[in-house]
């Protein structure tokens, strides 16, 4: 089966070291160790960019949504669904991981500014209860607790595989993330309870965040 994929994906336009690479990245957590220790945030501070995993592997930076895409490409060569999971905040960009399933129990790998919103163990019985768990660490920079609601397993398969191989850096995988944010999300806490939400204590915040943009620098120290 491996071998299948292996011909699939140098099929799509994946070099003999890109698969080197996913042959590696044979576990959940192989990908999230990946992504901690191989891929830089990419802050878009000059450009947006929407890089492919192939473009992940090629300049080994990557923002959230680009991580999430590049470990469920890896994901799925190692024959896991590649799925994805879209949180949504409130005045605040969405936050996206990969989620995989093991033994029944759900799990998550991510890439992010904050050290919190990385990987979750496969610990979870459902996406709503794996959402849940990125609550406490998921703050805006003005340090209010605004993640609201979240998708279902998103499944990048009904796309084909080109996706995973484009050269296009500006446009590339724009449209997985278009298609996510105007799939199905659901309420994570009651809106009642939101104006009831503790501010993260500075102690937390500084804590939580692995890198910064430049022009918040001089705003939060």
């Amino acid at each position: 089966m491996t071998n299948n994929r292996e011909k699939e994906f140098r099929k799509i336009g994946f070099s003999k070291e890109d698969i080197s690479v996913f042959k590696k990245l044979n576990s959940p957590a192989k990908i999230q160790d990946f992504l901690d220790n191989e891929v830089s945030y990419n802050l878009e501070e000059k450009l947006e960019t929407f890089y492919s995993p192939k473009l992940v592997l090629r300049y080994k930076r990557a923002h959230c949504f680009e991580g999430s895409v590049f470990a469920a490409a890896a994901l799925a060569f190692n024959g896991f669904k590649p799925l994805l999971l879209d949180l949504r905040a409130v005045k605040d960009d969405d936050h996206v991981v990969a989620v995989f399933r093991q033994n029944g129990l759900w799990g998550a790998i991510g890439q992010s500014k904050f050290i919190g919103l990385r990987y979750r163990e496969p610990i979870f019985p459902s996406i709503k209860c794996l959402s849940l768990s990125y609550f406490e660490n998921y703050f805006d920079w003005n340090a209010k607790k605004d993640l609201r609601e979240y998708s279902s397993p998103f499944n990048l398969e009904k796309f084909g595989k080109k996706w995973m191989v484009s050269d296009d850096e500006k446009k590339g995988i724009e449209f997985l993330a278009d298609a996510l944010d105007k799939s199905r999300h659901f309420d994570l806490i009651p809106k009642k309870t939101s104006k009831f939400l503790r501010k993260v204590t500075k102690f937390n915040y500084k804590a939580e965040i692995l890198v910064m943009p430049k022009k918040l620098k001089k705003l939060k120290k």
